[in-house]
């Protein structure tokens, strides 16, 4: 299947007609459980001597589909699919980090990582430390001897600033830990990131691979590259007291991460995704090409119209020429920038709370990556926890308005917002 082409991956990689009664649509496999064939055979999957399925916390056929395609997708040896994107991101960490590690990330990140990595995370004695990305070096002169990962969002949300993967990649590499990108913004028809260095990759499913606003989930691939016997991850090359000794490194060569986040992470934490789920967003990565393509082009065209708006005091979008992410956009993200744009008010807070309050085909919610258009502001909603600095430093503004832009048609969209903007004007005059 390597040799296939995005699309047709997309849509047959992981289902074998065959074994499957000859269903087209993959099956949903809604069972919590599965008949051993006996005692042996028990014993050999709980043990791996063999594969197979034990329970639906560790893995299903439904979700194993989807694990397969997006591995494929991504470029990567095997996936772990999750209860939702912010279960993929605590599920990795938690697997590879104890109590006394740090982690050097980006501070451009969704509101909920920033929290998790600044308030929660401490909790447990991780503690992290984020860094400007726009230079790569940032990365290593924030690096410690307790170090270990390297954490970062291809694209940030809802900052849009496109980073050098590859420069980090090797900034990762020269400090001997493993560089993990979530590529939720960008998904992999846009942009792989494991083409340019990184370890390990983290979605949201639940945004444009899913793309309809239905479901929650999200996904672990690994690259299979990374060095776990470098002397940093001893978990790895010890014997695992939660798995009867077992020495990963050893046993699972290349897969001993992915493994290790299947029969510990998933067994200890829990967060597993829900075989309708997983069929539910298989529905929507077999069409993520087209869709993605056309988000991208919506957002293009609306972030120039959005520069000719009175009422408007800037656009960021990575794909305007007067974007200073525009020369990495063209190397990273040359088919498309994806469909977030974000842009400031002159009117400051309160207009934009105003014309979020007031779009009709827009909806005001928390989410990116449906078919429909949505709108929020990130200053009070998604990043309302973080204080004055913290919300900079993810680039968020008071003025600043997110659109996730949909598949209408971009006449409706602009009129909408067109509509909206009046509504700052009315209520400047009364």
């Amino acid at each position: 299947m390597s040799t296939q082409k995005f699309s047709t991956q997309a849509l047959h990689t992981g289902h074998d007609v065959n074994s499957n009664g000859g269903t087209r649509a993959v099956p949903i496999y809604q069972s919590t459980s599965y008949v051993f064939k006996d005692s042996d055979h028990a014993a050999n999957l709980f043990s791996l001597a063999e594969p197979g399925y034990i329970y639906t916390r560790i893995n299903n056929p439904t979700n194993d589909v989807l694990e397969q395609r997006l591995a494929a997708l991504e470029g990567g040896i095997a996936a772990v699919v999750t209860a939702s994107g912010t279960a993929a991101t605590s599920t990795t960490l938690l697997t590879l980090l104890k109590a006394g590690d740090h982690i050097v990330s980006s501070n451009s990140l969704y509101g909920g990582t920033y929290n998790l990595f600044k308030n929660t995370l401490p909790r447990l004695g991780i503690t992290t430390t984020f860094v400007d990305p726009s230079d790569p070096a940032n990365f290593s002169k924030a690096a410690k001897e307790n170090t270990r990962v390297f954490f970062a969002e291809s694209v940030g949300n809802p900052k849009l600033d496109v980073l050098d993967l590859k420069g980090i990649s090797k900034e990762a590499k020269a400090f001997k830990v493993p560089f993990i990108v979530d590529n939720t913004v960008a998904t992999p028809y846009l942009l792989k990131p494991i083409e340019h260095g990184a370890d390990i990759v983290i979605h949201s499913l639940t945004k444009y691979i899913s793309g309809n606003g239905s479901s929650l989930g999200g996904v672990i691939i690994d690259a299979g590259k990374f060095d776990w016997a470098n002397g940093k991850f001893p978990e790895f090359t010890e014997p695992s007291p939660g798995y009867h000794g077992l020495v990963y490194h050893d046993v699972l060569k290349e897969a001993a991460f992915i493994a290790k986040v299947r029969i510990e992470g998933l067994r200890d934490h829990g967060a597993a995704l829900s075989p309708y789920n997983a069929f539910q967003i298989i529905q929507g990565l077999e069409t993520l090409k087209v869709r993605i393509k056309e988000h991208s082009s919506n957002a293009l065209k609306l972030a120039k119209w959005l520069e000719g708006q009175e009422e408007v005091a800037w656009v960021n979008y990575p794909g305007l020429e007067s974007s200073k992410y525009k020369a990495l956009a063209d190397k990273y993200l040359p088919e498309g920038q994806s469909g977030v744009v974000t842009f400031g008010l002159k009117g400051g807070y309160l207009s934009a709370k105003t014309v979020v309050d007031e779009t009709q085909i827009f909806s005001l919610l928390a989410n990116i990556g449906d078919t429909k258009s949505l709108i929020i502001h990130p200053a009070s909603t998604t990043h309302q926890q973080l204080n004055e600095k913290e919300q900079a430093d993810t680039g968020v503004t008071p003025d600043l308005i997110r659109l996730s832009v949909g598949l209408e048609d971009i006449e409706d969209l602009q009129n909408d917002l067109k509509e909206a903007f009046s509504k700052i004007r009315n209520t400047v005059l009364v």
